[in-house]
C-alpha cells in the first residue's frame, strides 16, 4: 500500500491548471477532486464559521477529523473565507483572477447575490471556465429547486425500478448515484471546456445538475420506456433486457454470474452439469429466457444452492464465464484486484498522520496522477494561499482580526516520504 504525502511535486495531466472549489458536501467536491487527483491545483474555500458540510458527517471520526469530509477533499488546499464581508470578497476576487477554472454548488442565485455569478465574472474574465452544479440546471420549471441525491433517484425513475420486486416498495440505490455522476459529469465538461479555450482562449459556463445525472443512468430502462411505452419496474439484481445475468445464492453465500449471450449461456450451463436446459424451448435464445426469467432464476438457483460459491466461482471462471462474489464494503476494499490497482492508497494527513482514502480510477502512462495530501484541516492553507496571490502579512493579519479569513496553525505530524 503506497503513502504519499503533500512534498511529493505536483504530477498528472493537468498539472498547472488553477482551479477555485466553492463547493460542498458531495456533487461539488467529486467534481474537484477528480480535477485535483489528476494534478490540479484546487484551492478549497469554506464558508465561515462551520466550513463543509461533511466536516459534521459523524460518526466516523479519525482522530478529530469527519472520515467523510477527508475522503473528499484529499489533495486540495484549503482556505476560510467570509464571503459577506468586502475583505472575504476582495480575496475570491483575487485569486479568481489568477484561476483557470470556478466550481460552484450554491443554491440558485446564491453566486449572483454574492456578486460571482457567471454574467459579471465573464465580463472581466473571460478565459475563465466556470462550472455550476445544482439540483435541477439553470433553466426549466424546475430551475429555484435545492437539490438533493433522494431526490434526483426519485424524480428521475430510478427509484421505481430498483428493489427485489414489481409490487415492493420504491427503493434508493445504496450510493449517492446522482452526486457521484453529477461530480464526474461537471469534470468531463470542464476538460472539454479547457480543450475549447485551448484551442480559442475562450471560457464558458460548464452546467449539470443531479437530475441529469440520474437520468443519464437510467439508459437501458429510458430505452424499454421509449420504446415500448411501459414503464420498467423492479427486478431484484436481474437485467431488464438479458438473461440470466443476476445474482444467485449458493450454499454459503451470493454470487453474480453474466450467462446472457448463447456463448456464456453453453459455457454456464455446462459448469452446471444442466446441459439439458440448452434444449428446454423455455430458454432456447435470449429473448425466451427473458420471456421466462421466474423459471429460469428457479431452475438455476436449485442447482445453485447445491455447492458453495468458491466451487461455482472456480467452475464458472474455468469455462470463462463472467462471474464474481458479492463482496461486502470490506471484502471489496481488501481484493487483491483492488490493491493491486491502487484503489486504496494511504495518505500523510497534517494532523493524523497516515489516512487509508481511495485511490485514482484513470490511469495514465506518461503523466500519471497522484494521491498527494491529506483533506487540509479548517483554514490550514489560508495564510498560503493569500500570500501566493500578493497579500502582505499586515493585510492578513487584518483580515484575521476583522473575521474575513480563518487561519489555522497546524501542528504537523511528521511526514513520511
Amino acid at each position: 500500500m503506497s503513502l504519499h504525502n503533500d512534498k511529493t511535486p505536483r504530477s498528472g495531466p493537468l498539472a498547472g491548471l488553477k482551479v477555485i472549489d466553492l463547493t460542498h458536501v458531495m456533487a461539488g467536491p467529486t467534481c474537484t477532486l477528480m480535477l485535483a487527483d489528476m494534478g490540479a491545483d484546487v484551492i478549497k474555500i469554506e464558508k465561515w464559521p462551520n466550513g463543509d458540510d461533511t466536516r459534521h458527517s459523524v460518526p466516523p471520526k479519525i482522530g478529530d477529523e469527519a472520515a467523510s469530509f477527508l475522503m473528499m477533499n484529499r489533495n486540495k488546499r484549503g482556505i476560510v473565507l467570509d464571503l459577506k464581508t468586502a475583505g472575504g470578497k476582495e480575496v475570491l476576487r483575487r485569486l479568481i483572477s489568477g484561476a483557470d477554472v470556478l466550481v460552484e454548488n450554491f443554491a440558485p442565485g446564491a453566486m449572483e447575490r454574492l456578486g460571482f455569478g457567471y454574467e459579471e465574472l465573464h465580463k472581466d474574465f473571460p478565459a475563465l471556465i466556470y462550472c455550476s452544479l445544482s439540483g435541477f440546471g439553470r433553466t426549466g420549471p424546475y430551475k429555484h429547486r435545492r437539490g438533493f441525491d433522494l431526490v434526483a433517484q426519485a424524480m428521475s425513475g430510478i427509484m421505481s425500478f430498483t428493489g427485489e420486486r414489481p409490487d415492493g416498495p420504491p427503493v434508493k440505490c445504496g450510493p449517492p448515484l446522482s452526486d457521484i455522476t453529477a461530480g464526474l459529469l461537471a469534470s468531463m465538461g470542464i476538460l472539454a471546456a479547457y480543450s475549447h479555450r485551448l484551442k480559442t482562449g475562450e471560457g464558458q459556463w460548464v452546467e449539470t445538475s443531479l437530475y441529469e445525472a440520474a437520468l443519464v443512468q437510467t439508459y437501458w430502462q429510458s430505452t424499454i420506456a421509449l420504446a415500448s411505452n411501459v414503464a420498467p419496474r423492479a427486478m431484484g439484481s436481474a437485467h431488464p433486457l438479458n438473461a440470466p445475468y443476476q445474482a444467485f445464492e449458493a450454499s454459503d453465500g451470493w454470487l453474480v454470474v453474466g450467462g446472457a449471450n448463447k456463448k456464456h449461456w453453453l459455457l454456464m450451463l455446462e459448469a452446471l452439469g444442466a446441459l439439458e436446459l440448452a434444449a428446454d424451448p423455455r430458454f432456447v435464445n435470449g429473448s425466451d429466457r427473458m420471456a421466462n426469467l421466474k423459471d429460469l432464476e428457479a431452475e438455476l438457483s436449485a442447482r445453485f444452492r447445491t455447492q458453495t460459491r468458491a466451487h461455482w466461482l472456480a467452475a464458472l471462471d474455468e469455462k470463462g464465464v463472467p462471474c464474481g462474489p458479492v463482496h461486502d464494503m470490506l471484502e471489496a476494499l481488501n481484493d487483491p484486484q483492488t490493491l493491486a490497482r491502487d484503489m486504496v492508497v494511504e495518505v500523510e494527513h497534517s494532523t493524523l498522520g497516515p489516512v487509508k482514502t481511495i485511490g485514482l480510477p484513470v490511469k495514465f502512462s506518461a503523466t500519471p496522477g497522484k494521491v498527494r495530501s491529506g483533506a487540509p484541516v479548517y483554514g490550514e492553507h489560508t495564510r498560503e494561499v493569500l500570500r501566493e496571490h500578493g497579500f502582505d502579512q499586515a493585510e492578513i493579519d487584518a483580515f484575521e482580526r476583522e473575521g474575513t479569513i480563518v487561519a489555522a496553525s497546524v501542528d504537523r505530524k511528521e511526514q513520511v516520504a
